[in-house]
């Protein structure tokens, strides 16, 4: 294993986080009760109904596939830089500084995405308490106090993520198990396990919204640096992390149809003026009381944890890309009492502000718009990255040689790519469609987005390679105490 010793002060905090920490950290991006109060209802209706569970059970299955070869490279690699790391040492630094690119702009378009939607659902959760402010001022608000944390040190971060998903699972579990006690409204069912039930609807757009819920899993690897113990921690955090996101959706989508009834699902929630009220409706129907309103607000938290994991990734990839050369060196810079990557985390602040102020004046909807429009171009940037590191990974072990598992280090990494591919060229293709922009210039520039970014960075570091060869040799190394 090939280590770099970062420089005097300037480095991450290290030793700071346990496997609890980065396994909550990475699973707050997924915002798990965002996922069932927004995104199920709507996989029920356009996906393949009450064949959701089972479509999250194959997107578990397909994970952990992915992750087989991801953690077998990151006992090798220590490095924050994650997707862009791996590239390095499999595919060299050209690679490296597409993904580098590629992944500023994906996690960033995430982040923007969601601060409007983070807008849209806490101007009306809070109206019912009667607060009641413009979207853009809880935007706003979230992404000032999401800034305080990202500039200070990790494990604050980390010790707020840890209690807010906590929240989400209980208050999801405690409507899950209210269901389950009751049976139900005509007893529990395993339809689900019907390939009929499987394989009607829309099967791509099931699996698209399953995989949406994943997304946040893969960067376990850029805490690398800051965990205790990484090549035991990451590992485990990423198992932990995809086992804990899917089983929780496998079994809550199964409480879900349980809870209305299969035949009656897709008719209930098509029914509804907004199908983000299935889960609050369920809610109310088996717990009462006030669990509603309180998921309400844990939806809300649930949102502002997502924003501050997503913070977190960009901040750390901004630091990785000007410690080694892609940006201007300042970027690399760690704060030197909290050794956080605060400039990153500053630039993103600004940029968010800025995003945020386009789309207020212009009066463009939080959740139609901001939300829909750049969160797919997230989605797009994640399922590129993953198909070049399934590819990193294969090529990697072959270089290194030696009695590695073939399942391990080419045949499941493999079979994740191909699948990552298809989809990235699905969700390319019919961008328009899933995002309502078909027919107009956005529907062809928001995904350009990502292959353009891909072209930039294959340029930077293609430049780097000319004017500092020895900086681009070092691209990826490991980086140790």
């Amino acid at each position: 294993m090939t280590d770099i010793a970062a420089a005097g002060g300037n480095q991450l905090r290290k030793n700071s986080l346990g496997l609890i920490a980065v396994t909550f950290m990475v699973i707050s991006a997924a915002a798990p009760l965002t996922g069932v109060a927004g995104a199920v209802p709507i996989s029920f209706l356009i996906g393949n109904g009450t064949g959701i569970p089972a479509t999250f059970l194959l997107m578990t299955l397909v994970m952990l596939a992915f992750s087989v070869g991801y953690v077998a490279m990151s006992r090798h690699v220590t490095n924050a830089g994650a997707f862009y790391a791996y590239a390095a040492r499999g595919l060299g630094g050209r690679m490296a500084g597409a993904v580098a690119i590629i992944a500023l702009v994906a996690y960033n378009a995430m982040q923007f995405g969601l601060i409007g939607l983070m807008g849209g659902i806490a101007s009306g959760v809070f109206a019912g308490f009667g607060i009641v402010l413009p979207w853009y001022v809880w935007s706003l608000a979230a992404i000032l106090l999401v800034s305080v944390l990202g500039y200070r040190q990790v494990d604050l971060s980390a010790q707020v993520m840890v209690v807010l998903v906590l929240l989400e699972y209980l208050i999801v579990l405690l409507v899950d198990f209210a269901i389950l006690r009751s049976g139900g409204a005509s007893g529990l069912s395993f339809h689900f396990f019907d390939a009929t039930a499987f394989f009607s609807g829309s099967l791509p757009a099931a699996i698209l919204f399953c995989l949406g819920s994943f997304i946040g899993f893969e960067a376990t690897t850029i805490y690398a640096e800051e965990a205790r113990d990484p090549e035991r921690t990451i590992s485990r955090a990423t198992y932990l992390s995809v086992l804990l996101i899917g089983l929780f959706f496998v079994f809550t989508t199964w409480m879900m149809v349980v809870g209305v009834g299969a035949d009656k699902l897709v008719p209930t929630i098509g029914a509804l003026p907004d199908p983000n009220a299935f889960f609050f409706d369920l809610a109310g129907q088996y717990v009462g009381g006030p669990v509603p309103a309180i998921a309400g607000l844990l939806l809300v938290s649930s949102l502002f944890a997502a924003l501050s994991a997503f913070h977190n990734y960009i901040a750390r990839y901004s630091y990785v890309a000007g410690r080694e050369g892609l940006l201007p060196a300042v970027f690399g810079r760690t704060h030197d009492a909290h050794q956080s990557p605060h400039v990153g985390s500053v630039v993103q602040t600004v940029m968010a502000l800025v995003v945020l102020a386009i789309f207020a004046g212009l009066g463009l909807d939080p959740v139609l718009n901001m939300f829909t429009w750049v969160s797919q171009v997230g989605t797009l940037g994640v399922l590129g990255m993953m198909t070049i590191t399934s590819l990193s990974v294969i090529v990697f072990f072959r270089k290194k040689g030696g009695n590695n598992s073939p399942l391990a280090t080419l045949i499941l990494p493999a079979v994740s790519g191909l699948i990552m591919a298809a989809l990235f060229v699905y969700i390319f293709v019919n961008f328009g469609d899933l995002t309502s922009t078909a027919g107009g210039a956005l529907g062809i520039i928001l995904p350009a987005l990502i292959p353009v970014a891909g072209i930039i960075g294959f340029a930077m570091a293609s430049r780097l390679k000319s004017s500092n060869p020895a900086v681009y040799a070092r691209m990826g190394q490991n980086r140790a105490e």
